[in-house]
């Protein structure tokens, strides 16, 4: 008795088994075959858009705008077309791979995706935002020089490059707000580095400048005795 039960339990427990892969094997196949049309469809329209933007020739209006000079200093290197291309593949890559896991009703995953599908425009966004700030932070840096070599006045590299930081600095602050960063965090990290060159500036002062304030003190002694 007690070995037929044991055996009826192994059987019924098999037929379970058998019966869940059996119904899973549809779902699988149907969650390969999306996958495979999303990978070639994917694949076409990353191939497309790396044509179309080669044909505008992007690369070359990015390197009049003196671009590529900081790209190269990150390790990078300006290919534009190939970059829009990867972008657009991906995205079509993880809204195939979204549908397959709805398929499959792996809901964590299909949830962990749309997120990410969800937040890819504010990188797009972020980005166009810096390279924008880089390139009006260019064009004015220019247009200080100028104005203030026009004035004759000799500080017009360092006012040129205040003026380019300045605007780098609000890009920046704008694309990490665009990237969903906490303003009060931003805000915080700005203060400690204000206050931190305000501090090394005073004990840079202090200590480069101890003689010569002695020298005007001594002076401005002198002629009030």
């Amino acid at each position: 008795m007690l070995i037929q039960n044991l055996t009826d339990a192994t059987i019924a427990s098999l037929y379970n088994v058998w019966g869940g892969i059996i119904n899973f094997i549809p779902s699988l196949i149907g969650a390969l075959i999306t996958l495979i049309i999303g990978l070639i469809i994917a694949s076409g329209f990353g191939s497309l858009i790396e044509k179309i933007v080669e044909s505008v020739k992007l690369d070359s209006l990015l390197r009049k705008l003196t671009i590529e000079s900081y790209l190269e200093r990150a390790g990078l290197r300006l290919n534009s077309a190939k970059f829009l291309g990867a972008l657009v593949y991906w995205f079509f890559v993880i809204v195939f791979i979204l549908a397959a896991t709805d398929i499959l009703g792996l809901s964590g995953l299909s949830q962990f995706l749309r997120e990410v599908v969800t937040y890819l425009p504010n990188i797009i966004i972020a980005t166009l935002v810096v390279l924008a700030s880089i390139v009006i932070a260019n064009t004015m840096n220019s247009v200080v020089k100028a104005s203030v070599m026009g004035a004759k006045l000799k500080a017009s590299k360092f006012l040129g490059t205040l003026v380019w930081w300045i605007i780098v600095v609000f890009g920046l602050l704008t694309a990490f707000i665009q990237l969903g960063v906490n303003p009060a965090l931003i805000n915080t990290v700005v203060t400690g580095i204000v206050a931190m060159l305000a501090i090394a500036g005073g004990i840079a002062f202090g200590l480069g400048g101890k003689d010569y304030a002695t020298h005007l003190i001594s002076k401005l002694r002198e002629r009030t005795e």
